[in-house]
């Protein structure tokens, strides 16, 4: 019965050459001409702004903290109205597996991954992005999305600033 399933497989292994043997390659001419991804192909990531053109990343870590190689740091910052916003936003591209678990665990939809996978360079320090390399201008691929406005945040006045509510209290003046 083995050597029956043996030759099974050998004969549809050699069907299977022979079927594709007299077909002409198919051949793409690179640079002259460009292969169009898939629509949810994952490539390079951006940095979004929200419909206002403010930036919609707030800082929070997540996508930091997502990513399996640790490729992405940041620092946080906040402004004199309290929106929050990174300070300065690193991605090293040469060590990142474009798995797009930045994208998924962004809460305020800042990180978004595009099509764009011709970021070959012969230096890998220019692997490095910062944020002013990654920011654009426009907002991606919900437009109408706002995180401050939908979170209730930027509607209501600054911390502190409501009726019936006390200022915010600095921890470093509780300690002994």
């Amino acid at each position: 019965m083995s050597l029956l399933d043996d030759i099974k497989a050998l004969g549809l292994g050699f069907w299977t050459t022979w079927k594709h043997i007299f077909r002409r390659p198919l051949t793409i001419q690179y640079p002259e001409q460009k292969r169009i991804p898939y629509p949810r192909y994952r490539a390079r990531i951006v940095l979004t702004r929200d419909p206002d053109g403010g930036e919609r990343c707030v800082a929070c870590y997540l996508c930091s903290a997502a990513c399996p190689v640790d490729c992405i740091s940041m620092q946080a910052a906040e402004q004199p109205d309290g929106r929050r916003y990174a300070a300065w936003f690193r991605i090293n591209f040469s060590r990142c597996i474009f798995c797009g678990f930045c994208a998924e665990a962004c809460p305020t939809m800042a990180i978004q991954m595009t099509p764009d996978f011709e970021i070959c360079k012969r230096d890998v320090m220019d692997l490095v992005y910062e944020k002013e390399d990654l920011l654009v201008e426009g907002c991606g691929k919900d437009a109408e999305y706002n995180f401050y406005r939908h979170s209730g945040i930027g509607v209501v006045t600054p911390r502190g600033g409501n009726p019936d509510e006390l200022p915010p209290v600095d921890a470093r003046t509780l300690m002994p």
